[in-house]
This record gives structure tokens, sequence and C-alpha cells, in this order.
């Protein structure tokens, strides 16, 4: 059985949380995380709510474009994000694929044959990534950049009832973590 890491996008790889795709820039520091996770073993998937493309204010041509230019960045030298989902729809579609729904994620388990207790979310929408991680039987790591501040205050209660696995300053941080406590735990179980 695989193992992955779900990244959310905009507000945790790079970008402000609810701005247009189209303005989507990378943090310096994702580029490191993702390649760490993939170095460790981890598959490094993307799910992504588009609900632009629903409403009608962003075509599904314009997020491509973006997509393409976003997959050419991180997959220049080597293919680190193996694949990227997006959710079109509104919440009124009342689809299974829109975060924090597990729609995507049991596509990705069935679709990578992945264990999903070894897989983890990590975004910076408490009521998002920390809802869809529990829904799916994982963990879930909140990440302070992008909403992750406003996740976790103003907006905390939208995801009450639930809670992070870790919270991290960002997507590499979180990478780190994940390992540190994986290698605890294979040495506990060497002692």
């Amino acid at each position: 059985m695989n193992k992955a890491l779900f990244w959310d996008l905009q507000g945790t790889l790079g970008g402000e949380a609810v701005a247009s795709i189209e303005l989507f820039e990378p943090y310096p520091f994702s580029k490191e995380a993702l390649t760490l996770a993939k170095n460790n073993g981890y598959i490094n998937i993307v799910i992504t709510n588009q609900s632009r493309i629903g409403k009608g204010t962003l075509s599904w041509e314009t997020y491509e474009q973006a997509i393409r230019r976003i997959k050419a960045y991180f997959n220049a030298e080597e293919n680190l994000i193996e694949e990227f989902f997006c959710c079109p729809h509104t919440h009124d579609d009342q689809c299974e694929c829109k975060k924090p729904k597990p729609g995507l994620i049991r596509l990705c388990v069935e679709k990578y044959h992945l264990n999903i207790k070894d897989c983890v979310v990590i975004g910076d929408m408490g009521k998002n990534e920390i809802v869809m991680a529990h829904h799916a039987g994982c963990k879930g790591v909140l990440v302070l950049t992008g909403g992750g501040k406003g996740s976790l205050g103003e907006f905390r209660h939208t995801w009450a009832g639930y809670e992070a696995h870790f919270i991290v300053a960002d997507a590499l941080e979180a990478v780190k973590c994940i390992l540190n406590e994986k290698q605890s735990r294979t040495n506990d179980k060497r002692r």
C-alpha cells in the first residue's frame, strides 16, 4: 500500500487562500516541502475547490492554463506533484467532491492503492482540510499561511468539534512534523 499527502493549493503551497487561481504564486519553501515528502515515499496530490468555475466567473480553460503553469513550476526538475484534483462545484450542487467531503480522497485511495491511515491532509482552512481529513479517516495538518491564522481565530467556529493533528507555520514544517512523528514511532517499535 502507498501513502500520500493531500495538499490544498491556495494558501498552502502558495498564493492567497481565496484569490483566483490565476494569481497563484508559489511560496519559496513549497518545492522543498514537496521534495522532502516525495523523497520519504509520499505521493503528493493536490485537491482544490474551484467554485468560481461552477459560478461561471472562471472558465475551465483559464483554470487549466493556471494548472499547467503551476505544474511547470513544481514539476520542472522532477515530478513532485503526481496529480491535481479539482472540484468545480458550488455548495448548491451537493456534490461528493467539494471539500470538506472526502470524495476526491476516496477516488485517490482507490486509484493509487493508498493506505488511508498513512495519508495526511495539509491545508490552511480548518473547515475544509481538517474536517475532510476527519471524514476520510486520516490525519489533518493546519498550516498558518494563507487563511490559517484566521481559521484558528475568527473562523474557528466553522470547524468547531474538530482538531488538527498538528498546527504548523507552513508546508515545509508540516512535512518535517509528519516525518519526525513517523521516525519517533519507528524508534519506539525498535525498543
